[in-house]
């Protein structure tokens, strides 16, 4: 049986993934990476916010990334969920909090694909193409066993393998599930008008409808509505969604067409009761899943990345392993407030807009109407939801920090 020894091993070539194994190659530490890409493009992106820009250009991926992503300047909110208590439409502008961007809009496919040719520059950094199938810890190490009947040893594993992580269900690491009424489909526009660099999130009463800028007059969109209606729209000819689309958007960027590939995606969540266990390290959706509002999803499961790749450098710095449990408690410590809070912000959102009730609206109809109305407030909630005040990771505070 061949094995091979590493400091670090990641399970899963994601974006979270792939960054989490750049980022210790990128420190030194000899780095596995295993899995395989999936490039297949149904329509989704993603917002990088200011703090996930930061921690790509420490890892040098940046400069590929930004022509093809577009910056997001604006953010508007508009309640168009018919209650009788509705604010007014709601604009964030990214020069409020002396930003030129709050982040950059990109294809899911692009940033997974110039990830992994990013990935492939580094010394000390091995990529496998094989999929991991058991692990097991010993005394000192870990060991993955591949489908190819391989083995791995590394100090310390990172399982960044998805909502249905293997390894998460091998440590024995409790997940919490649930699911929501609701599915989103997702594709790729083309429109008549400029978008001004402006994302456009309606807040209807089956979900979010949101339009995000893509270079040129592009955008993406992500139409949360219920599973019914979402299989009607996904039989449409491409005309008559791109109608339907339109019609929803009350025209706002003009005429538009399909441009790119769809996706239904159905709505649940996932939280665990911790974040990690002996030897082993969760990160990205195999920690923390949610509805996509707010731009919040992968820029936490970044956020992980950049905050493990801290307690492991902090281990070293000390003498200690990567895998130590100090490391790891560190880690747990790092990441236990700031997910549990974004989980329960999003949640607590996507529930009062499904409930219809009247003081659900009034609750979330009155923290707009707060925000657009009191300055301090809605400062602290835009650099808030860009990176956490708190805690934020090093590489996210300064793209050439240690």
């Amino acid at each position: 049986m061949t094995q091979k020894s590493y400091s670090i091993a990641v399970i899963g070539a994601g974006a979270a993934g792939l960054s989490a194994a750049i980022a210790f190659a990128r420190d030194g530490f000899e780095t596995v990476l295993i899995g395989g890409l999936d490039v297949r493009r149904d329509g989704r992106t993603v917002a990088l916010l200011n703090g996930s820009v930061r921690f790509l250009e420490a890892l040098g991926a940046w400069p590929t990334l930004v022509p093809e992503a577009a910056p997001l300047e604006t953010m508007r909110i508009i309640d168009d969920t018919g209650s009788l208590f509705r604010p007014p439409p709601v604009s964030f502008s990214s020069r409020e909090i002396d930003l030129d961007a709050f982040g950059w809009n990109i294809e899911n496919v692009t940033l997974v694909e110039k990830l992994a040719e990013a990935a492939r520059n580094y010394e000390y950094l091995t990529i496998i193409t094989e999929q991991a199938k058991d692990f097991r810890t010993e005394a000192d190490r870990a060991v993955v066993s591949l489908t190819d009947g391989s083995e791995i040893e590394a100090n310390l594993v990172v399982a960044a393998d998805g909502r249905n992580s293997r390894l998460r269900q091998i440590a024995g690491i409790e997940a919490h599930t649930w699911s929501y009424p609701q599915t989103a489909l997702t594709t790729i526009l083309a429109h008549d008008r400029e978008h001004r660099e402006m994302s456009t999130e309606f807040h209807t009463r089956h979900g979010p409808f949101t339009l995000v800028p893509l270079p040129g007059k592009r955008s993406s969109l992500v139409w949360v509505m219920s599973p019914k209606q979402a299989e009607r729209l996904a039989k449409l000819e491409d005309q008559a969604l791109a109608l339907e689309i339109e019609r929803q958007a009350h025209s706002s960027l003009g005429a538009m067409r399909i441009d790119g590939p769809r996706g239904l995606v159905p709505m649940s969540g996932l939280s665990v009761n911790r974040f990690g266990a002996p030897r082993l390290a969760l990160v990205g959706e195999a920690a923390h899943v949610f509805p996509p509002i707010g731009a919040q999803g992968l820029n936490l499961g970044f956020r992980d990345v950049a905050s493990l790749r801290d307690a492991v450098v902090d281990a070293f710095d000390d003498g200690r392993e990567p895998g130590s449990p100090e490391t790891l408690r560190q880690y747990q410590r790092s990441r236990d407030l700031d997910v549990r809070l974004r989980t329960a912000a999003v949640d607590g959102l996507n529930r009062t807009l499904l409930t219809g009730l009247l003081p659900a609206d009034l609750l979330r109809g009155a923290g707009l109407l707060a925000l657009s109305k009191v300055g301090f407030l809605r400062r602290a909630v835009m650099r808030e939801g860009v990176l956490p005040h708190m805690g934020a990771p090093r590489l996210m505070q300064d793209a050439s920090a240690a």
